[in-house]
């Protein structure tokens, strides 16, 4: 079987987060998601209306990232912040949960901010794709309880993770795992059939891509665009 290269590009969202990318970085990115016509751009929140203007025209939807990376910040400043973002062209709004409240098993609060600002963005024509930050989650029930949540809320997406969850690993150094295996299985099983899935965190190369497709995931975040769908093209992706 041939594989469409487009169902590859749609899968992608381009990755425009790492604090050291400047404006000029920001703008060969949205230029490189328009060229192969990814899904979106997934870019810092003070970026988004050149993202905007950039792929006015295209099929790149625009995305941005509220909370980030840590899901700290209160929840009214998340509202005002997701405001924000969505007057300035905002489509998709990667919403990472507040992970403290999670780890407290505060489902009262992590319920209310994940409601009140996918209400928000549904007014407003958008979607949210709720990071659960996995690496952080070492009991398997918290990944099950906010599966249970987002699948209450009907949210568009749940997203494995924000790419920069760092854990202090046996040698001293920090890593991530990222999109893993089980918690993609994991995910899928536990949200409702409507919730898409997004792998975020080391989904670096095309069989990376299609191993997490096969697990369900319908959308990925990527840094390494360009060179996925380079290899797309080498292995007769048309």
């Amino acid at each position: 079987m041939v594989e469409s290269l487009q169902s590859i590009a749609k899968m992608i969202d381009h990755s425009l987060l790492h604090p050291q990318l400047t404006d000029r970085d920001l703008i060969a990115g949205c230029t490189l998601a328009h060229r192969h016509a990814v899904a979106s751009v997934c870019i810092k929140p003070y970026a988004v209306a050149m993202a905007r203007e950039i792929l006015i025209g295209s099929e790149v939807r625009v995305g941005t990232v509220i909370g980030f990376p840590h899901g700290s910040n209160r929840i009214d400043i998340k509202i005002r912040e997701s405001e924000q973002t969505l007057a300035d062209g905002a489509e998709e709004l990667d919403l990472v949960v507040n992970i403290g409240k999670v780890l407290s098993q505060d489902w009262t609060y992590v319920s209310e901010e994940i409601k009140v600002i996918n209400n928000l963005v549904i007014a407003r024509e958008g979607i949210v794709k709720v990071i659960f930050e996995n690496d952080f989650l070492t009991d398997r029930r918290y990944k099950l309880k906010l599966c249970e949540i987002c699948s209450t809320l009907a949210v568009a997406f749940v997203k494995t993770s924000t790419g920069f969850g760092f854990v202090k690993q046996a040698n001293g150094a920090y890593d991530y795992l990222g999109a893993t295996d089980d918690d993609l299985v994991l995910m899928r099983e536990h949200c409702i059939p409507s919730i898409q899935i997004k792998a975020a965190g080391k989904v670096r190369t095309l069989d990376d891509i299609l191993r997490v497709r096969e697990l369900g995931a319908t959308r990925v975040g990527a840094t390494a665009t360009e060179s996925i769908l380079k290899e797309a093209r080498e292995r007769g992706f048309v």
